[in-house]
This record gives structure tokens, sequence and C-alpha cells, in this order.
């Protein structure tokens, strides 16, 4: 394979890279809630004292409605975002048309605090000012400090969905498989929390990909945040069925 064409080969890895990066990014964030709250509606079900079929019933719920409403937000939120890059590009383009100079200076005036003098700094502006796409990319980027995002708002908001149902089911699943069984299951919450405990375990790794940190720092986080969701929502049970 000749240079040129290593390059572009490394390029497109790295677009597919950042591209399953995005994605891995909303998928851990869904699991995450979906899990938390799940196992929230598990933990306080199961202080309380109530019965598999009703466990099922609250964390379904909750599950599809909770899964539905992030989804959304995170449609909304991203195609927002993508809205709002467009209406400033569309802004930086009339500028650039109608007043071409004052526009190249602010080219010179961005790169020149960047350390480019004499020469070199005409050659760059020169250069950024022939292709107006080009231009307009730079203005975006270094004056108004946006990035154009690549992500598709629908993509996201699916994922966001399909993270929060696929993975947020775990802490219910053994409820589930008791209700269908013909014998009745025993330690149902506590195999609850040994298969939360590793979807918990297997999100955190996920999320230390995606934010670059130490796999067992990720992991730790996650667990605790895990546990202190539950914690709270067994004993909230616990105390309001004692009360009522």
């Amino acid at each position: 394979m000749t240079q040129p064409e290593e390059n572009v080969s490394k390029l497109s890895q790295n677009g597919w890279l950042n591209t399953y990066q995005h994605y891995l990014a909303e998928f851990v964030y869904g699991a995450i809630d979906g899990t938390v709250t799940t196992f929230a509606v598990v933990a306080g079900s199961a202080g309380a004292g109530l019965e598999s079929s009703v466990i099922i019933i609250l964390g379904f719920a909750n599950l599809i409605a909770d899964g539905f409403s992030m989804s959304v937000g995170s449609y909304l939120s991203n195609k927002s975002e993508l809205e709002n890059f467009k209406k400033h590009e569309r802004i930086e383009h009339k500028e650039i048309e109608h007043s071409p100079e004052e526009e190249r200076e602010e080219v010179r005036k961005i790169y020149r605090q960047k350390g480019f003098e004499g020469e070199l700094l005409e050659k760059v502006v020169n250069t950024i000012t022939a292709d107006k796409d080009r231009w307009v990319d730079v203005m975006m980027k270094e004056e108004l400090e946006m990035m154009k995002q690549l992500k598709s708002p629908f993509a996201m908001g699916l994922v966001t969905f399909i993270s929060f149902i696929s993975v947020g089911i775990i802490p219910l699943f053994i409820y589930v498989l008791d209700y269908l069984a013909a014998d009745p299951l025993n330690h149902l919450f506590e195999t609850s929390i040994s298969m939360t405990f590793l979807a918990f375990f297997g999100i955190g790794f996920l999320k230390s990909i995606v934010n670059q940190t130490g796999k067992l720092k990720s992991i730790g986080e996650t667990l605790f945040l895990g546990a202190a969701a539950a914690l709270l929502a067994y004993y909230t049970g616990d105390i309001l069925e004692k009360l009522f």
C-alpha cells in the first residue's frame, strides 16, 4: 500500500472510530440511566415487600416511559444543537458574502494571535479565504468556537432508547423468570442484585473507554452510583411500607 493510500485508510478508520465512540457514549449513558432507575424500582418494591407481578408491572412501566422520555430528550437536544450550528453557519456565509474584507481581517487577527506574522500570515489568510466553505469552517471553529456534530439526532435518540431498555431490563429479568416458572424461585432480590452488579461492571468498563479514564475508577464510580440508588430506594420502600 502506498503512503497516500495508507493515509486515506487511517483517516477512514479514524472516522469510523469517532462515529463508534459517539454512539458508544450515548449507549453507555442510556444504559446507566436505564439500569439505575429500574434497579431503584426493584429495590424500592423489594423493600416494600411487593410481589413479583407488581414489581414487573412497575419496572416495565418505568422502563418504557423513562426510556422513551430520555430518548426523546436526547433527540431534541442533538437536533437543537445541529439547528443552532446551521443557523450560525448561514450567518457566517452571509457575512462573508456582504463584508468580505471585514471577515478577512477577522481571519488575519485570529492567526496573528496564534503567532503567524508577515508573509506567512498573508499566505494563511489567502489560503483560507480562497474557499468559502473552508473560510466559514474556520470562522465557526475559531471565532464562534462551534464544532459541527456528525451525529444523527434520530440515531442518538434510538441508541439511547435501545440501551436504556436492553440493559435496564437486567434487574427485572429474574422476576420475569419467577413469574413464568412453574415453581417459585428463591432469593429473587439477591439474584437481581448480582445481575445488576455485573451490568454495572460492564457499563463502568465501557464508560472508561468513552471517557478515557482508569477502568477501576470508572467501574467503581458506576457501582457506587447504582448501590447508592438501590439503598435509597430500598429503605424508602421499607419505611413507607411500615408507615402505610
